[in-house]
């Protein structure tokens, strides 16, 4: 069930409305947790048993660490004047090894089935590459992918990791777990909920709200200017171009990435709005996932800023448990006692290799995470490796700003970290629109060698978009611009709420407003597919 499809309206009003008409409130979930599984088999039922396998083995998993460790504290307690302190150490040591292999045993179930799904057709292309001369091939299968099968997969194992650190309790009923995990406005793409959010959200009970159902209905209206006005819009040149770039030159490319930047934020973030949208109506806060990504003054903010769920979640369960292991933290102490260390700069590259090594590894899964392809790798490695060195390198960036007199509070030199990081972000972006690694080497390549801008003019004038088209997109990203810098100025995370400062009639006025420009300029209609969200197969 696509979110900018006519079934989608009729759908979430009619749970709206049984939702809130459900007469007995203290079972009120079950609404959500009947629409959210019927929601889930009619947009995909053949994937049904994926998802439902792993809420069960998460569930059952979570349930098994928690009765382990309870029991463990209870028998503790019970016979703790039996025993020393060095006895209970290895008690607790003992259980927590129980634990940890409950913990493994569940996790590699759930991430094999992704792995195998999303990567062993690839794995098996790079071994016959490697091994095929040699008369071995793997074969390959025919696969495919559960909707929403890395956001379920990341929202559920992020559950029992939580559980195994003792930050929430297993929940012991199943089928509010169930609801957890399947609840429709985030299933299919985000954003990825931590339980401890969203959880008591889901099994409250709601009554209707003026402001959250108005409110709910700006960040759908939203969501939808920006994926059927903006986004659906410009998929149609990007596609001609990255069909067959050796047709185009340097200027059309680069057009081009620029304008997949567009569209793309235009699609995930209008998705998401959908969905916050639709969650809010529900009496439902769900996590931001977009903070204004492209005022990023560094690769790093920008990641702080874009996809904020996955940040966290790879920041929590990835990058804190490699930047303290004793591996990385034992490597640090061994740079600082060699020659290395004694020197000032070795000093703080030693100091600083944990932290750094382990975004570098953090961006290599995040490469891996948006697609089987070395596109995606190289994609990881280009932001791992500029984060990696700018931590590395960040000593001698303040001595560089100091003696050029550089003042961070600037607005110019805001601005140009702005434009910088923007440009760092374009190259990383050559990597998902091109057809593979060596295309999107060419592709980079040729926009700076091969500009030819009236031969550009004339091509993009010919990539399936009429002038007006144009006119559409270029102001639909001006008006983008303007709200996300009035978003930053006044801090304010949602557009919703700089309605909210004006009078009712002009509030009203300016939703009115929206709706007639989606209904003139929105791209749909009989003869129109509408395009698949970007991140629906995630």
């Amino acid at each position: 069930m696509n979110y900018s499809s006519l079934a989608f309206m009729i759908f979430i009003a009619a749970v709206i409305i049984i939702y809130y008409l459900f007469p007995a409130k203290k079972y009120q979930w079950t609404v959500l947790l009947a629409a959210s599984i019927f929601f889930y088999l009619y947009s995909g039922y053949r994937f049904a048993a994926f998802v439902f396998f792993t809420a069960f083995t998460i569930w059952l998993a979570a349930l098994a660490v928690q009765g382990m460790r309870d029991r463990s504290k209870a028998w503790l307690s019970e016979h703790k004047a039996q025993m020393d302190r060095s006895q209970k150490k290895a008690y607790k040591k003992q259980v927590k090894k129980r634990t940890g292999w409950l913990l493994f045993a569940a996790l590699a179930a759930n991430f094999g089935i992704l792995i195998f799904l999303k990567y062993y057709n690839f794995a098996a292309g790079g071994l016959n590459e490697l091994f095929g001369p040699l008369g071995m091939r793997a074969p390959f299968l025919r696969l495919f992918l559960p909707l929403g099968i890395s956001f379920y997969t990341f929202q559920a194992t992020g559950y029992l990791i939580d559980v195994y650190r003792g930050n929430v309790s297993a929940q012991r009923n199943f089928l509010k777990f169930v609801l957890f995990v399947t609840f429709f406005p985030q299933i299919i793409q985000g954003p990825i909920s931590s339980y401890g959010q969203l959880s008591d959200q889901l099994l409250a009970p709601h009554r209707p709200e003026y402001e959250r159902i108005k409110y709910g209905l700006e960040l759908i209206l939203w969501g939808f200017l920006k994926k059927l006005v903006i986004a659906d819009r410009a998929v149609t040149a990007i596609d001609r171009v990255t069909a067959n770039y050796s047709l185009y030159n340097g200027t059309t490319i680069l057009f081009t990435v620029l304008l997949y930047a567009l569209q793309l934020y235009a699609d995930f973030s209008g998705g998401i709005d959908i969905s916050r949208g639709a969650a809010q109506m529900l009496g439902i806060d769900m996590v931001e996932n977009f903070r204004r990504p492209y005022l990023s003054t560094s690769i790093n903010d920008y990641w702080r800023r874009w996809h904020i769920t996955l940040g966290v979640w790879m920041k929590n369960y990835i990058f804190y448990p490699l930047a303290v292991s004793k591996l990385f933290l034992g490597a640090g102490k061994s740079m600082q006692k060699s020659r290395l260390g004694r020197t000032g700069a070795g000093a703080h590259i030693a100091k600083v290799f944990p932290t750094s090594v382990a975004s570098l590894v953090v961006f290599l899964v995040v490469g891996l995470w948006h697609g089987a392809n070395g596109k995606y790798v190289a994609f990881g490695v280009w932001n791992g490796l500029i984060i990696m060195i700018s931590i590395i390198l960040q000593p001698l960036y303040d001595k560089w700003k100091k003696v050029l007199h550089i003042n961070d509070r600037s607005a110019g030199w805001h601005f140009l970290q702005i434009i910088r990081t923007f440009l760092l972000v374009l190259v990383g972006y050559m990597f998902d629109i091109g057809p593979d690694f060596a295309g999107a080497m060419n592709m980079l390549g040729m926009c700076f060698a091969n500009q030819n801008l009236p031969l550009g003019l004339a091509q993009i004038s010919g990539l399936g978009l009429a002038g007006a088209d144009y006119g559409v997109l270029a102001i639909g990203a001006l008006v983008i611009l303007f709200v996300s810098l009035r978003q930053e100025k006044l801090g304010i995370d949602s557009p919703g709420l700089l309605l909210s400062a004006h009078r009712p009639a002009l509030q009203w006025i300016m939703l009115f407003a929206g709706f007639l420009i989606l209904a003139v300029f929105g791209v749909y209609g009989p003869d129109y597919n509408a395009a698949a969200f970007v991140y629906m197969q995630f």
